[in-house]
């Protein structure tokens, strides 16, 4: 299984540091406001990946932080009136909420960073110890001239960063690119600590509960291609400098996601929540729009995408009806192997998802012929591979019914007074049944003597 690896820039055969067995740490979300699409593009994009990884059968420990206290989270806070922690409380219970909806698995721990308060003071202790980092008389800072590789996962020079950089100017800091590792403040959120009471700052947090979690050096590290600098560059050289260990042996980023192929901002009024995305979208479709694309390509969302995104889902679910889907045959299958080569291929979901397009071509064909032995067990392996992707877990029968107000047996009874007003040539009347079923949300299509139908 090949990776693309952030930290070398290029694909790399895989091999987890304890056989069988991946530490698997993914930055989450800062709760201070509802998630959005940008958010579950992410998340979905790490379900996929820790799905399919278990699939294979590798054990997988996976760790998605919460980080429940920052200055984003205490200004908001303070808009809404309410205290910080009912704040995130509210916030994290949104958030569950949301990637539920889109199927996403649980991590198996989700640290926050206010419950690893101590943890996070010994780690910038062992960092002022050992001369990198150092107390002045606002904040204590991580001194990033004392890394040598500081800039290694950004591709970044530090003298190429500071020249011209737009970076403001502290006098406390011994140098401009210097980060916040304690914030001292006697307001808000606070803690006690050796060097007066505040706050940790955003990038230690992630160091102290990944290490807390995974140990010093883990398999693969991951979060959005917006967090590769400064945050994960600022996470590997605070842990490295204090563990003299690789930090985490793979990079992982997701690519960037647009509105109308404009970045999504609030002030431009494209500010998508997961809530309002759901509200004009199934959460399967939702996600399979989401997971069609690549997780490191860049991603645009639009109404276009969605509606091709239904459609495809649609005859994934159209090549199952009329099937069954119990048996213990097996067919030998070529497809298999090409999902799993696809997937293996840097988790290649797009090559994959075209493998299962192959199937329900042929299930097609197989229905046609009257092959249906054939076609069930082709449908089973369809149904079988899409569910590692978190896809065609649904009933198609239920698939095509869900928002319908006619139950199936108004439906039918609907086709039978069709077919009889057609044997009867009354034209006007079979085409009015066919409109009223139409308004219904039903389409109704005619195969020589059969009729079948499906929600439009």
């Amino acid at each position: 299984m090949k990776i693309f690896n952030t930290l070398s820039g290029k694909k790399e055969i895989f091999e987890p540091i304890e056989d069988n067995k991946i530490r698997m740490y993914v930055c989450g979300m800062t709760v201070y406001d509802d998630t959005h699409i940008g958010h579950a593009r992410t998340f979905l994009s790490f379900d996929l990946i820790v799905r399919y990884l278990r699939s294979i059968d590798y054990e997988v420990q996976y760790i998605r932080n919460i980080t429940d206290v920052d200055d984003k989270i205490i200004a908001r806070s303070e808009e809404l009136n309410i205290t910080p922690s009912e704040l995130t409380k509210d916030c994290i219970n949104s958030m569950h909420d949301d990637f539920q909806a889109l199927g996403m698995i649980s991590p198996d721990a989700e640290p926050r960073a206010t419950e690893n308060i101590d943890s996070i003071i010994s780690l910038i202790t062992k960092l002022i110890d050992k001369g990198h980092a150092y107390v002045s008389e606002s904040d204590v800072y991580f001194s990033t001239e004392s890394f040598e590789e500081y800039g290694k996962l950004s591709k970044r020079k530090l003298e190429d960063m500071l020249s011209g950089a737009r970076i403001d100017i502290d006098l406390d800091k011994k140098n401009p690119a210097d980060f916040v590792l304690w914030k001292k403040d006697t307001e808000g959120l606070k803690w006690d600590s050796p060097w007066g009471p505040g706050r940790p700052g955003w990038h230690i947090e992630c160091s102290a509960m990944s290490m807390d979690a995974l140990g010093e050096t883990f398999d693969i590290h991951g979060g959005g291609s917006d967090l590769k600098f400064p945050h994960h560059e600022n996470e590997i050289a605070q842990s490295e400098c204090v563990t003299g260990k690789e930090f985490a042996k793979v990079w992982m980023h997701t690519g960037s996601l647009k509105i109308d192929e404009q970045k999504m901002s609030k002030s431009l009024k494209n500010f998508i929540t997961i809530k309002e995305a759901l509200n004009d979208n199934s959460p399967e479709v939702l996600r399979f729009f989401l997971i069609s694309s690549h997780y490191r390509s860049p991603l645009n969302y639009s109404d276009e995408g969605l509606k091709e995104a239904k459609n495809s889902l649609d005859r994934l679910y159209n090549s199952l009806q009329d099937l069954s889907y119990e048996t213990d045959e097996h067919i030998p299958s070529e497809y298999s192997e090409k999902f799993h080569d696809a997937m293996q291929d840097d988790f290649n979901s797009p090559s994959a998802i075209s493998v299962l397009f192959e199937m329900v071509k042929q299930i097609n064909i197989l229905k046609k012929k009257d092959q249906l032995t054939h076609a069930n067990a082709l449908a089973s392996e369809l149904i079988s591979l899409s569910n590692i992707l978190g896809i065609l877990s649904e009933n198609p029968e239920e698939y095509f019914t869900s928002g319908i107000n006619l139950s199936n047996e108004d439906i039918e009874q609907a086709i039978e007074r069709r077919n009889k007003a057609r044997q009867e040539k009354d034209f006007e009347l079979s085409d009015k049944i066919r409109d009223d079923l139409l308004k219904e949300g039903i389409i109704l299509e005619d195969k020589g003597t059969k009729t079948i139908w499906k929600k439009s």
